[in-house]
């Protein structure tokens, strides 16, 4: 297993060097010069000046170059310094990392834990009302767009209701600790982390209901069975743990389908994460910003791969990685 894993550690480093290279020059195949777009309307700014900060931040020189550049300072842990905030990239991703993870994580968790039993007892119960009821729900939540869902929940659990706010992590200017500041915060992330819960929930179970409605059916679980072995040890013991292999083997996938969901979530909510962050500075035209957040969410996708291979494998003893 040592000589795979080292193998994939290898492959994904020029991975992730093809990631660079195509959301850097597509970046700068935009049109527009920020730096041209940020400083003119500045009061006594003038051409040399701005020439001058463009010359300063290599941004003179042939894209080729400038790319060489960016790689070589990649390379030493350097993501260069953000036009918008003018501090170094690194300092931003990682004070918005922590609120970005902890929302996608609570709703993976959320979601992996609703969708098994759900999975299952539709597959266990094919064709009856909880089945049909359950199907319905999971197109429903595969269709329905996560701003939209947002915005309904704004308008019944803020606006029509008063039960949890709307907007950031924590109650601006307060005072709160311990468990009164814990309650503050899951208050605030409650609607959030629930909608890309449900999202993710709908497809997960989908997934097992298909996987377990055909495990059920081999030749082992009618062995367990005719052994007189209760049925909740032949599927939850027997029947789950091959189930869970297509679930185990989107897992890494899921994780740019949350970082993508959590970008229009974390806008919609004003949360202070990583799909905030890059939306800014999309808007801002903040290259060095929005390709080292791009990078940096490339490489916990590349990661996210390469843990859901690790989990294959210790859920599915046939697999043997030489």
């Amino acid at each position: 297993m040592f000589k795979y894993f080292a193998r994939r550690l290898f492959i994904s480093v020029f991975v992730l060097l093809g990631i660079t290279a195509v959301v850097f020059f597509l970046i700068h195949l935009a049109p527009g010069d920020p730096i041209e777009a940020m400083y003119t309307n500045i009061p006594g700014m003038t051409q040399e000046q701005i020439d001058a900060r463009k010359a300063a931040m290599g941004l003179d020189k042939p894209l080729l170059t400038q790319y060489m550049v960016y790689m070589k300072n990649l390379m030493q842990g350097d993501m260069g310094e953000s036009l918008q905030y003018r501090r170094p990239i690194l300092e931003l991703i990682g004070e918005r990392l922590w609120n970005t993870f902890f929302l996608i994580f609570s709703a993976l968790v959320i979601a992996i834990l609703l969708a098994i039993p759900i999975g299952i007892l539709s597959a266990t119960k094919r064709y009856s009302f909880f089945d049909y009821l359950f199907t319905s729900f999971a197109f429903i939540g595969i269709s329905i767009p996560s701003f939209f869902l947002g915005l309904l929940m704004i308008r019944v659990f803020n606006m029509s209701l008063g039960w949890l706010p709307a907007a950031g992590i924590q109650t601006p200017g307060n005072t709160f600790t311990g468990m009164a500041k814990l309650i503050d915060t899951f208050k605030h992330v409650a609607m959030p982390v629930s909608i890309l819960a449900l999202l993710n929930m709908a497809s997960f179970t989908r997934y097992i209901r298909t996987s377990i409605s055909d495990v059920i059916k081999q030749d082992y679980i009618r062995t367990a069975r005719a052994k007189g072995l209760a049925e909740r040890i032949v599927i939850y013991k027997h029947a789950l743990r091959n189930g869970l292999i297509p679930i185990v083997t989107i897992l890494g996938s899921s994780l740019a389908y949350m970082f993508s969901g959590s970008l229009v979530i974390e806008n919609i909510f004003s949360l202070p994460g990583l799909g905030r962050l890059i939306y800014g500075a999309t808007m801002a035209r903040d290259y060095y910003l929005m390709m080292g957040v791009n990078i940096f969410i490339g490489f916990l996708v590349i990661a996210g791969q390469l843990l859901s291979d690790i989990g294959l494998a210790l859920v599915d003893p046939r697999i043997k990685y030489d």
